[in-house]
């Protein structure tokens, strides 16, 4: 049996190229909740878990972040 691979965290450069959106509209999305939010990886450092961006592009006009809850 294979066991799952853990969760990478995605800083924001690659969230912006996989996504092909603009920083503004990622931003504006996170704050419409339709968009996952970040995760705080260091006191100065965040990133996107990259479950939650694959989750997103299976349905990014579906998507609500209420509806996912970060494993």
């Amino acid at each position: 049996m294979s066991t799952p691979l853990p969760d990478r965290y995605l800083r924001l450069h690659v969230v912006l190229d996989r996504t092909g959106l603009s920083r503004a509209t990622l931003y504006r999305k996170i704050q419409e909740g339709t968009f996952p939010r970040q995760v705080r990886i260091a006191q100065r450092c965040a990133g996107w878990r990259e479950s939650a961006i694959s989750e997103w592009q299976r349905n990014p006009v579906g998507y609500r972040a209420a509806d996912h809850v970060p494993g």
